[in-house]
């Protein structure tokens, strides 16, 4: 926890820091109500009656979350105006002309230039005010035209303390890579009316449960290439509806310079990805998405920040302090990469702010916030495992400018856009994550289930007799009390050169030669088959309240993810061997989903099948939930979720005839969805027309059970007849045309 010396000096700074508000621009006019006013932040307390042994360190969080709420409303005009940087900061056009401002507190001198100006540093000299804030107005041309044309290269070109200095302008909203050149140039977009997008459908309200598809524009093609926001939007977005997703996930939209970082190291936050089309491309893409009744989220990287000095943020002013902490705190060893003050009231306004661009401009549903893990924490979470003692989570590790700042970006969420969903990535397992923060949360929510995935590797590289059905349950229900979670078999993370999906684990190098119905499968074909689609099952049953998979994953993808790139010099000094700069690995293969002559159309079946089933049913909403059996020489799993019923027969060899499972609700159930049904690739060993009745007499702690037949590396979902709701997806012939 900050001690009070450095508190008082942190006040201090962005007391005076944000007072050049008044100098530079007009107030925007808050919306009254539009963000709820902070809460007593003592509810947290009743949630989990441990944290009152944190009381101090908690209080103490919810009081500086406050004051810094206060101090926006008396400073700013409130969270919504503070949030409006983009309307104050950067490229903002009246009908005047255009004022161009930038924070560079650094900088001894500054002027714009571009082509408008012919790149000469004596045209446009920007003036300074006390608080660091560069300024310029350029008026309308004779004929009312612009004076930077649209479509223009623009930089700011700055006399710093490590030099004269040419930066890509901090708030720039469209940033592109000459042919030709390594650092991206600057890009004044604004393009005529008549050619600006304009939003035809309302968005979605929010699903009750979340179905997110993982995606990458980029590497979206069946074709060794950057893929375009047109051609996802066309070929990709249809896809994912039929599936029977709800929401589609986007990552690496920040525009970054070094494509095989997959986004992560940002360098222009308020500017789409350059690669894959326009602006107005993009928001295309999103308002085809709403179209389908699909939610689009945005992986938003506010964690950390590329190292890049020419077209990021670092060395911005010619100073290592502007946007990052200084010295060795500043600096991710592991990422390469600079970590943000959020300390810092003008990196709080940029933050905020681009929050709130993407939401506002583009009409983004949420987000997925990269990295909070490393946020929260000085250690960032490296080389340190978390075991859930609550000393670990509230020391003097915590990063409470950090929690702070995520509690502030999700009270701004939430109360301007109510629909909007936000979460967050972390794996530490931070008490709180998923509580209002008027409640003294910190607002996210959902959390990413992220040790699902880990126990899944870990269980994979062991033989099928070392399996325990508890600690896979253990796993799987091992969350906060009402903190909601997304949870995974696997993401990007595990489809990276280097690591292996789950597919690969299990099917390795048969899936080269093996995949074809007209040809013989396979011991490690049949089990890999198998165990794929019962460990999606089980983690979407189990798991959580939302659930994830990474765009290829639901058909097994045989190939791992490789981005092209060159030799590599780490910061550790070890030299990384590239690809040639291939594509040939980074792209997805949907055409081995939809070929019904392949093993992974059955798979892509079972995963379409198991969506639609969670829309029919709302099974990973439903209050109800019980494990009735958890049988370690059976190796079976019995759970209850909503009204089904499902039962995983997790051995390899065993099956049972006349095996009796406990159900809480009497009557007639019948089979809504088997793993070993033949269009999903099994050997269609079960007959769905049979009806399986209830009878009384308790049985694994339920008040009665039914009879069935479970055969071996099986999973199989029962319900009531009552209850049914035909959630079968269209006819299995009808594949997905990518």
């Amino acid at each position: 926890m900050k001690d009070a010396e450095n508190a008082e000096v942190a006040v201090e700074q962005k007391t005076s820091i944000n007072l050049h508000e008044a100098d530079v621009a007009e107030k925007v006019e808050s919306k009254p109500g539009s963000v709820p006013p902070p809460g007593t932040g003592q509810k947290i307390y009743e949630i989990d009656p441990s944290l009152s042994g944190f009381r101090q360190h908690l209080d103490y969080r919810y009081s500086e979350y406050k004051r810094l709420r206060a101090e926006i409303d008396k400073y700013e005009g409130g969270l919504e105006a503070f949030s409006h940087g983009y309307e104050k900061f950067g490229f903002c056009r009246s009908e005047k002309g255009i004022t161009y401002r930038e924070w560079a507190p650094g900088a001894m001198s500054a002027a714009l230039i571009g082509d408008f100006n012919n790149w000469n540093p004596n045209a446009d000299v920007m003036t300074r005010n006390e608080f660091g804030v560069w300024e310029i107005f350029l008026p309308n041309n004779a004929d009312g035209s612009s004076p930077i044309p649209h479509g223009s290269r623009v930089k700011i070109r700055m006399d710093t303390p490590s030099g004269i200095k040419d930066s890509i302008p901090a708030w720039i909203r469209f940033a592109v890579q000459a042919p030709g050149e390594i650092p991206y140039n600057g890009i004044y977009y604004d393009p005529p009316e008549e050619e600006k997008y304009v939003f035809k459908h309302p968005q979605p309200k929010r699903p009750k449960s979340l179905r997110i598809y993982e995606s990458h524009v980029g590497m979206s093609s069946t074709e060794p290439k950057i893929n375009t926001y047109a051609n996802f939007r066309d070929d990709v977005l249809p896809r994912i509806k039929k599936l029977g997703y709800n929401a589609v996930q986007i990552m690496a939209i920040q525009e970054h310079s070094y494509y095989a970082s997959f986004g992560y190291h940002v360098t222009n936050f308020f500017a789409p990805s350059s690669r894959f089309g326009t602006p107005d491309d993009l928001k295309s893409l999103i308002d085809k998405a709403h179209d389908l009744g699909l939610l689009v989220l945005m992986d938003i990287v506010h964690s950390h920040s590329s190292n890049n000095t020419l077209d990021g943020l670092n060395m911005f002013d010619g100073t290592d302090s502007q946007y990052f902490h200084s010295g060795s705190r500043g600096y991710h060893w592991m990422w390469d990469s600079r970590l943000f003050n959020y300390g810092s009231w003008e990196v709080l306004r940029y933050l905020l702010s681009n929050a709130r661009w993407w939401l506002d401009e583009y009409k983004f549903d949420g987000f997925r916030f990269d990295g909070v893990t490393s946020m929260m924490y000085t250690h960032h979470g490296l080389q340190v495992e978390f075991s859930g003692n609550y000393n670990e989570y509230f020391g003097f590790a915590t990063d409470v400018d950090a929690v702070i700042y995520l509690m502030l970006v999700n009270d701004l969420i939430h109360g301007l856009f109510p629909e909007a969903v936000t979460v967050g990535e972390d794996v530490s397992g931070m008490p709180t994550f998923c509580v209002p923060v008027q409640d003294g949360g910190i607002g996210f929510d959902y959390r990413l289930h992220m040790a699902v995935a880990d126990k899944w590797i870990e269980i994979l590289q062991k033989p099928d007799e070392d399996w325990r059905m508890g600690d896979i349950v253990h796993t799987l229900t091992n969350r906060r009390w009402m903190e909601k979670c997304v949870s995974y078999a696997e993401s990007h993370d595990q489809a990276l050169v280097g690591d292996k999906t789950i597919a690969f684990w299990l099917m390795d190098k048969d899936m080269y030669d093996f995949m074809a119905l007209d040809r013989p499968s396979t011991p490690r074909i049949d089990r890999g088959i198998a165990l794929h689609k019962m460990l999606r099952l089980v983690t979407m049953g189990l798991g959580g309240e939302g659930y994830l998979n990474f765009m290829g994953n639901e058909f097994g993808h045989p190939e791992w993810i490789d981005f092209p790139r060159g030799e590599q010099l780490l910061p550790t000094g070890e030299r990384l061997a590239g690809n040639n700069n291939s594509y040939d690995k980074c792209r997805r293969r949907f055409d081995l989903g939809d070929a019904e002559y392949l093993r992974y159309h059955g798979m892509q079946e079972f995963d379409r099948a198991m969506q639609h089933v969670e829309d029919a049913y709302g099974f990973m909403t439903s209050e109800h939930q019980y494990i009735s059996r958890k049988d370690e020489g059976d190796r079976i799993i019995v759970f209850e979720r909503g009204d089904l019923v499902f039962v995983f027969n997790f051995h390899w060899n065993n099956s049972y005839s006349d095996y009796r499972v406990g159900c809480l609700k009497p009557g007639k159930y019948k089979i809504v969805l088997d793993s070993d049904d033949r269009k999903f690739g099994g050997f269609g060993r079960l007959k769905h027309d049979v009806e399986y009745f209830s009878f009384d007499g308790w049985y694994d702690n339920r008040p009665r059970s039914f009879m069935l037949y479970a055969p071996s590396r099986t999973a199989v979902v029962y319900a009531l007849v009552e209850n049914e709701k035909q959630p079968e997806p269209e006819a299995a012939d009808d594949s997905l045309e990518s």
